[in-house]
């Protein structure tokens, strides 16, 4: 069962979706989200235009398991299955529930956390194009979102890197099918694709007790940016992140394949800085100065190691 809260202002205005637990092992998106949902039931907070549709728990069956997949992972080849196929799994079966949601909707915020230590961060999708990978034209949209939520960082790149991926596992002999790159698309993907726009907000460690709070605030930042509750008469001006650029994915070729230490997302590396071993002994280095982004020391063999990030000039209105 899907749990979805629904509220509707008398005013016309934004069709605002949320969601959390996305993946059932993080559950700080589904703790911000149920706080909100009490307080505009209680009535702390008024909807004065437009939609808002809460949904805690995306994925109910990994979040009853305590782990980031039911039986896949749901935020990858998010898209309804074709008419009259049966759903082949779990996550399927959702997807076909939250694809029509997503469609009445026109602005997403995907609430997440990742497994090593690190600060909240917000994704973002391409900027305004034409071109065959991930048409779009509300980037600036999208760019006003994320500098709404209070992270320090905000990273675009997330789909030119994923197929960048896919490049070297072909090249390293795999045999990819033709739809390879969708597995790639997620949830803001498909809101993209519907012509809508949305942000993924990573609100920091899994289990950082300070997550939930970075969603909570977050939520209630994008409501008031769309003018969809009032904002306090004193709001500070929302501070201007640091734009990052996903620059290069390295694959886990080996199981024993290892870091050098224990990374954190954003930490900071120069080129030439030794960063992981290879099972076999070669030295793993930073092929530029940057950042390390999902250093993953749980991957399995031929899955995203750790991904790079470097200074991006894209400026966020």
């Amino acid at each position: 069962m899907l749990r979805v809260h629904a509220f509707c202002a008398l005013e016309p205005g934004p069709r605002l979706l949320v969601l959390g637990g996305v993946h059932g092992d993080e559950t700080c998106g589904s703790m911000a989200i149920e706080r909100l949902r009490a307080e505009l039931d209680g009535g702390m907070h008024a909807l004065r235009r437009g939609q808002l549709t809460l949904v805690p728990v995306a994925n109910p069956l990994a979040r009853r398991k305590g782990t980031r997949e039911g039986e896949r992972n749901l935020n990858r080849n998010f898209r309804p299955s074709p008419a009259g196929q049966p759903a082949a799994d779990y996550e399927t079966r959702i997807t076909d529930l939250l694809c029509p949601l997503i469609d009445r909707h026109e602005v997403l915020l995907d609430l997440h956390s990742f497994e090593s230590d690190g600060e909240a961060f917000a994704m973002i999708g391409p900027r305004d194009n034409r071109g065959a990978l991930e048409p779009f034209a509300r980037a600036r949209e999208e760019g006003r979102l994320a500098r709404q939520l209070g992270t320090p960082r905000v990273v675009e790149g997330w789909l030119d890197i994923y197929a960048e991926g896919l490049a070297q596992r072909a090249a390293a002999g795999e045999t990819l099918p033709d739809d390879a790159i969708d597995f790639g698309r997620g949830t803001n993907e498909y809101m993209r694709s519907r012509g809508g726009y949305g942000v993924t907000l990573e609100c920091g460690q899994h289990r950082d007790p300070d997550a939930p709070e970075v969603g909570y605030r977050a939520i209630l930042a994008v409501l008031r940016l769309l003018a969809m509750i009032d904002a306090p008469p004193d709001e500070p001006p929302a501070p201007h992140p640091q734009v990052l650029r996903l620059a290069g994915v390295v694959l886990r070729h080996d199981a024993q394949d290892r870091f050098v230490r224990d990374w954190a997302t954003f930490d900071p590396v120069r080129c030439g800085d030794l960063i992981g071993i290879r099972a076999g002994g070669e030295e793993v280095r930073a092929a530029c100065d940057g950042h390390i982004v999902f250093p993953n020391d749980r991957a399995l063999a031929g899955a995203e190691w750790f991904y790079y990030a470097r200074a991006s000039e894209r400026v966020l209105d």
